[in-house]
């Protein structure tokens, strides 16, 4: 059965650009542009969408004996009730499988120490590896589940899903494994990315380890094919420019493409590299310089801010989203869920972006839909609302689209739709 949705508020349809084209500069706050006025609806068949067109004349060709409850359409009827509508939200950078628990490097970061500090003692990506190594298929793939389900409830329907808390070949394969199975069994798309590039394993050294993620990780990780991308942590104290370019240049041999970690805490030329390898994307972002900036976006890598992380780390939120806009520098935002950084609320990452760093809420959607959309390779994953597309949906709070991002501690959709079925 089809679904008709009717009485829609405003309808943020994002659909006047190339889809394969992310949206940039001052277009991103552009409301006549990317918004419908109210009253139209959306007619869904097959989990597409088959029409978009006044609500009056949708409900006479297709439910024309509803009664506001009642109906012998073969449509179910969603009454939107002038509830402005969304795309459906895409996820593109977290750490979605991962056990244990860090709980305790919060006051560790209030006493001073550093992320650098904590790890040298033990605490960090190393600790949650410790237990993620010993996390069996089913568990990492009823934990995944579990956290895919809630974020599919904030409005995410697509997922960018990363390895790396294994750092060895066989944790890394079961990562990539249980990640595939939770896109069998979650409406919610996975998208896998192979991140043995993490960090160190404190049972290897440097040589060691990075000898292992080219002769043994990559080579079985391409033969396991689930892997779409993959990642490194080029960050200063974990793999340098020149590790990091080694390892992506190895990837590509075997048809992966890199999304990379990098400048999160200090500017090392980190996104001019990813600039120079092609990269996707490249994450974090937040003290790289304006030339790497002209130069990703020269090279179409997509910037992708993950405001969440310094928020939660307790850093300065300053992220350069004016600079980005006034030079015509295409972003996007993720919630990086991490275990430091537990959040799979895209709305709530937004709204830190809007309400601390003054960011439109418009450009915040496009930002967390359309410009993602366009670093996944994957035509049925738009981030808009057309005819012909998935019909990934969020039915709105309020009659005004900028609501989705405007209730920090509240769910703003009264129904989030994955491919045309309610969630």
């Amino acid at each position: 059965m089809g679904l008709l949705i009717l009485n829609a508020g405003e309808i943020a349809h994002l659909d006047s650009t190339t889809q394969n084209s992310p949206i940039t500069g001052h277009d991103m706050s552009d409301r006549d542009s990317h918004v419908s006025p109210s009253g139209l609806g959306i007619l869904i068949n097959g989990g597409i969408i088959k029409m978009i067109s006044d609500s009056q004349s949708l409900q006479s060709e297709f439910a024309p004996d509803w009664d506001g409850e009642h109906s012998s359409s073969k449509y179910s009827i969603l009454d939107a009730k002038g509830c402005a509508i969304i795309p459906g939200l895409i996820d593109s950078h977290t750490h979605l499988i991962w056990g244990g628990d860090r709980s305790s490097e919060l006051r560790q970061r209030q006493s001073g120490m550093t992320y650098r500090e904590i790890s040298d003692i033990g605490g960090g990506i190393r600790r949650t590896v410790s237990s993620t190594r010993k996390m069996s298929l089913e568990e990492m793939v009823s934990t995944g589940l579990s956290r895919v389900n809630e974020a599919s409830k904030y409005g995410t329907s697509a997922m960018e899903v990363k390895s790396g808390y294994g750092l060895d070949s066989k944790t890394e394969l079961r990562l990539l494994e249980a990640a595939s199975l939770i896109s069998t069994n979650s409406k919610v798309s996975i998208f896998p990315t192979w991140l043995g590039a993490h960090d160190f394993p404190k049972e290897k050294d440097r040589a060691q380890y990075i000898d292992e993620l080219l002769t043994v990780q990559l080579p079985s990780v391409a033969q396991q094919g689930i892997a779409k991308w993959c990642d490194i942590f080029c960050e200063d104290g974990w793999y340098t420019n020149e590790e990091t370019e080694l390892i992506a240049n190895h990837a590509k041999e075997y048809g992966l493409d890199s999304r990379l970690h990098v400048d999160e805490f200090v500017d090392s030329d980190g996104l001019a590299l990813a600039a120079e390898l092609g990269s996707v994307s490249a994450d974090h972002v937040a003290m790289s310089n304006p030339d790497s900036r002209q130069k990703a976006s020269d090279a179409g890598t997509m910037q992708t801010f993950l405001p969440g992380t310094p928020y939660v780390l307790g850093s300065a939120l300053d992220l350069p989203f004016t600079e980005c806009i006034e030079n015509n520098w295409a972003f996007s935002l993720a919630t990086d869920f991490n275990p430091n950084c537990r959040i799979l609320s895209l709305p709530l990452v937004a709204n830190i972006c809007c309400t601390r760093m003054g960011l439109d809420p418009l450009a915040a959607l496009i930002a967390s839909t359309c410009n993602p959309a366009t670093t996944l390779s994957d035509e049925g994953i738009t981030g808009r609302i057309s005819v012909g597309d998935s019909a990934n949906l969020n039915v709105v709070w309020s009659s005004d689209v900028d609501g989705w991002c405007q209730t920090p501690g509240e769910n703003p959709f009264s129904h989030s739709i994955i491919s045309g079925v309610i969630v």
